[in-house]
């Protein structure tokens, strides 16, 4: 019964909730954990009173040894479980609800600079048809700033060449137009007059594919992101959030306002986009300190 539950609040998640796989991976793992303590403790997650989630608390904090962040985490996909139980008339009332989680710390989006951003896009060969797929991934992370699950799924009927700019399918189903700079265009010139034509067998219908010319995932992705990063000299560990990091920080380090990188990220709150702010603030800090006169005391 457990299991079923479960997997019908997962199904939920992706195929109404429209989250990447990514992210109900992290919901499931999160919710099982939650139930291997409650069957440790003899407990049925139907009956669970607030006392019982403090005590789980102190078992993440204590025992486990998470961060305030990965509890916070683990919270809110537990608070988004039971509100479907709630919904489904599976239990009573949430409980979850009237739980706080702890404070989480300000932890700034880790980027990088635009001379390790040159070294990524010069890694990958080019005369391949693989090389040109891996070098366009970096582009489109870098030029539209898009969630790797919105980048998995474009496919060639989005993207309009002539005003360079694709059609993307974000969180909550929702649509938005990125655009795109002429070294993507290049990049996908490239990838679409040659190293499509070689991996697409079967014509499909998506930009990007693996080596048998399926639809390239999530992992797949994450994958050639970490063997590309260990041809260069930088010493980051990469994700194509990161690169989503670097783009929203690069506009705002050039003056872009923050409501247009709200936009362009595709995030409904400005509280989510204001993160970067704090990054930019320490740039400007670089830049005042290094460059304004009177900023440091001459000792020589």
């Amino acid at each position: 019964m457990n299991e079923k539950i479960i997997r019908e609040y997962l199904d939920y998640l992706k195929y109404q909730k429209n989250y990447s796989n990514y992210t109900v991976n992290s919901y499931k793992n999160d919710i099982l954990e939650f139930f291997d303590y409650l069957s440790s403790e003899g407990l049925n997650y139907k009956n669970i009173e607030y006392s019982d989630i403090r005590f789980y608390l102190v078992f993440l904090n204590e025992k486990k040894k998470d961060t305030n962040n990965s509890i916070s985490r683990k919270l809110s996909s537990l608070r988004g479980f039971y509100k479907y139980l709630a919904n489904q008339n599976i239990i009573k009332t949430n409980v979850f609800s009237l739980v706080k989680g702890p404070k989480k710390s300000k932890k700034l989006p880790r980027y990088f600079e635009y001379n390790e951003l040159e070294e990524l896009f010069n890694v990958s060969d080019k005369r391949s048809p693989l090389g040109q797929r891996n070098a366009l991934i970096i582009e489109l992370l870098y030029a539209t700033g898009v969630r790797i699950g919105e980048l998995v799924n474009i496919k060639i009927k989005d993207i309009d060449l002539n005003r360079r700019c694709i059609l993307i399918l974000g969180k909550g189903n929702k649509e938005r137009y990125v655009t795109y700079g002429e070294y993507c265009q290049e990049a996908l010139n490239l990838y679409l007059n040659d190293g499509y034509k070689n991996l697409s067998l079967q014509k499909n219908e998506y930009l990007l594919l693996n080596n048998r010319g399926g639809q390239l995932t999530e992992r797949g992705v994450r994958f050639i992101l970490d063997e590309v990063i260990k041809k260069t000299s930088i010493k980051k560990k990469i994700s194509p959030h990161m690169i989503r990091h670097s783009f929203a920080t690069h506009l705002l380090n050039e003056g872009c306002d923050l409501l247009t990188v709200q936009k362009l990220l595709g995030h409904e709150s400005i509280k989510a986009t204001q993160i970067y702010t704090h990054v930019t603030t320490e740039r400007l800090k670089e830049v005042y300190y290094n460059s304004f006169p009177r900023a440091k005391i001459d000792k020589k």
